[in-house]
């Protein structure tokens, strides 16, 4: 019943959003017409609070439009290079005059769209040709379309690489570290021309034995079956996926939220004051911020479940006993992919110490094609986005790739 509650409690906030939008509007003619005064300001910022309350279930858009290459500014254009059930390969195509690395950003599935790494993919556009993971809303997948589970997502990764061909690299972010290194191992034992030539790791859960954090306790706290009669619910009549079993993305963004509540509460207070102080620059980066930490996706329950039990409980991978279709996985067979593990010393997500493990899981690895940054400083999103993302983890990045594109 939970989806189905929670889906009355929107439907019944919708009005009271409604009239809050038109109010601010109402509010706005007034000011222009007659001029602001502080108690306006403040009428039309508590509007605006009550018009933004809630969550969105639609993807945003990713909105790059063009990016600087050399001295020149260059279009871009958004393609979908394959559209598969649970999830396209999105393509940002520009016209450039060298080619450049093509590398395959593997975006996470845990209550997001893929537009949370825009700055990851803006970032990467100048030098790269880059491709993006954009996973489906699993309400919006119908039940005809099948299961989605753990070795699906390994899958896919498979499949769009094959998409994208031989010689490109894979960038993952958090949550898919797991399964990109599953992937290029499969790939790799059965040599497979599309094996990516590097991967990029970075803040994932590859061995969560390491420094556990809140996520990692939690996920061990309870049994399997806990998370599967308290957090799986139905997605409700009115959905393309209606009788789908999910995890939420309300019940995943909630539980985020809870871990930093204060954080949360002390942003939407400084939004208001921003609002209602006419400082409409600082308004608009925290906006910005929560229409994309707001908009939400459903998992499959059975990507979900798995994943609990594969990555946080059982710790398959580094115990050595990952299967993919049946068949255990050879880390030992990634011999000639490129790897960099990148961690942030404040990560309350995925700790230190959890995505370096994967230098220990590919032993055949030559020490020149291994090599892990820890950046100092960030937190989990630092390491994929923001100022040290651009200035410090992405040159490594950039080099990382360069050198194994030869």
């Amino acid at each position: 019943m939970i989806y189905a509650a929670y889906q009355a409690q929107a439907d019944l906030l919708d009005p009271m959003r409604t009239l809050a939008r038109m109010s601010r509007r109402m509010l706005g003619n007034t000011m222009a017409g007659f001029g602001e005064s502080a108690l306006l300001r403040n009428l039309s910022a508590a509007c605006e609070m009550v018009e933004r309350a809630g969550l969105s279930h639609a993807r945003p858009a990713f909105d790059i439009r063009s990016v600087t290459v050399g001295n020149r500014e260059v279009e871009i254009t958004e393609e979908v290079a394959l559209d598969l059930p649970f999830g396209s390969l999105l393509h940002f195509a520009k016209d450039v005059d060298q080619p450049q690395p093509r590398i395959l950003v593997v975006a996470p599935l845990s209550g997001h769209f893929a537009t949370l790494l825009i700055d990851t993919v803006r970032t990467l556009l100048p030098d790269n040709d880059v491709y993006v993971t954009d996973w489906a809303n699993a309400r919006d997948v119908p039940l005809s379309a099948g299961a989605f589970g753990f070795d699906d997502y390994v899958g896919h990764v498979i499949r769009f690489l094959e998409e994208i061909g031989p010689g490109a690299h894979a960038l993952a972010v958090c949550q898919p570290c797991v399964q990109v290194l599953a992937a290029t191992a499969v790939m790799a034992q059965h040599d497979n021309p599309a094996t990516p030539r590097s991967i990029t790791l970075m803040a994932g859960p590859v061995d969560t034995r390491v420094n556990p954090t809140k996520v990692n306790e939690l996920a061990t706290s309870k049994p399997l079956d806990w998370f599967e009669q308290n957090l799986i619910a139905t997605v409700p009549p009115g959905f393309a996926g209606s009788g789908r079993r999910v995890y939420p993305g309300f019940v995943q963004v909630g539980a985020f939220m809870a871990m930093n509540m204060e954080r949360h509460v002390k942003a939407h207070v400084e939004l208001f004051e921003n609002l209602a102080m006419g400082e409409h620059e600082k308004a608009r980066t925290t906006k910005t911020f929560y229409d994309e930490y707001f908009a939400v996706l459903d998992l499959a329950a059975e990507f979900y479940l798995e994943t609990i039990a594969k990555v946080f409980q059982e710790h398959d991978l580094p115990r050595g006993v990952l299967t993919y279709r049946g068949e255990r996985i050879d880390f030992r067979a990634i011999r000639r992919t490129a790897l960099l593990t990148v961690e942030g010393e404040r990560d309350d997500i995925c700790a230190v110490g959890q995505t370096v493990a994967a230098q220990d899981i590919c032993a055949s690895l030559r020490p020149h094609l291994r090599r892990h940054h820890m950046q100092a400083g960030v937190g989990h999103y630092g390491v994929f986005s923001g100022r040290r993302w651009k200035g410090q983890v992405y040159p490594l990045v950039r080099n990382h790739v360069l050198a194994s594109d030869a």
